[in-house]
């Protein structure tokens, strides 16, 4: 399995490295000292394991499973026995890591991750995908909260996206194909390779545009059906 660590402390960091070196069902390919460089990594990498800590400034591990859409198994490492309870809460989770820990126990907790198969919810709890109604987007190290309702439409520019909303736009370092993933499906609409709209903002469509907000926005010949049928026509 394939594994980062995301733990604020260096020494803690050091021994899951090395009682991860002891062990030949893992492999450590990354190593954060915080929570919003381990979710950046994960926007653009695939990982079997986190070994997570809770207790970090700013942003907690907690903090980061409610970022992360689809988030991999996830062994806690923590100091704080009273966590138990909330930690299992979540899907991800599947073991619970008291400091300091022992190369039998980090053992058993790794064998325990592979006996699970990946969580099947989008969200990192049991809510259903379409129950979500805001995303999280990276700016300046600081994660900002965009409500979907308040996006008119997105768009590809290279390996980055503008996201447009009612009142600021967002550059972010990722793909459309990522974040149509990630957004509810009876709102958005993919209507040209490089644009995906909020059909709640249309204001009109003429040829093969269309008006949001002051923007006019392209609309590919193939996806100008699937626009159509979404429109309630008199």
């Amino acid at each position: 399995m394939n594994c980062i660590i995301i733990d604020d402390d260096e020494m803690a960091r050091v021994i899951i490295e090395k009682l991860s070196n002891n062990n030949e069902k893992i492999n450590i390919i990354g190593n954060f000292a915080n929570a919003i460089d381990g979710i950046k990594y994960l926007n653009q990498n695939e990982v079997d394991l986190i070994f997570l800590d809770i207790h970090m400034p700013a942003f907690t591990g907690f903090d980061l499973l409610q970022t992360i859409a689809t988030p991999p198994k996830v062994i806690l490492i923590t100091s704080d026995n009273g966590l138990a309870i909330e930690a299992f809460e979540y899907d991800c989770i599947v073991d619970y890591l008291l400091k300091p820990i022992t190369q039998e126990r980090f053992d058993k907790a790794v064998n325990k991750a592979l006996m699970f198969s990946k969580p099947l919810a989008a969200n990192v709890k049991t809510e259903e995908v379409d129950n979500v109604k805001d995303l999280y987007v990276n700016i300046d190290r600081r994660l900002v909260k965009i409500n979907f309702e308040t996006i008119n439409f997105i768009e590809a520019r290279g390996d980055y996206i503008l996201i447009k909303t009612e009142n600021k736009n967002y550059t972010v370092h990722s793909t459309l194909k990522k974040i149509v993933e990630k957004l509810p499906d009876d709102l958005f609409l993919k209507v040209h390779r490089s644009f995906v709209i909020n059909t709640k903002k249309i204001i009109d469509i003429e040829d093969n545009s269309v008006l949001i907000g002051k923007d006019v926005i392209p609309v590919s010949r193939s996806n100008k059906p699937e626009l159509i049928k979404r429109l309630n026509l008199l």
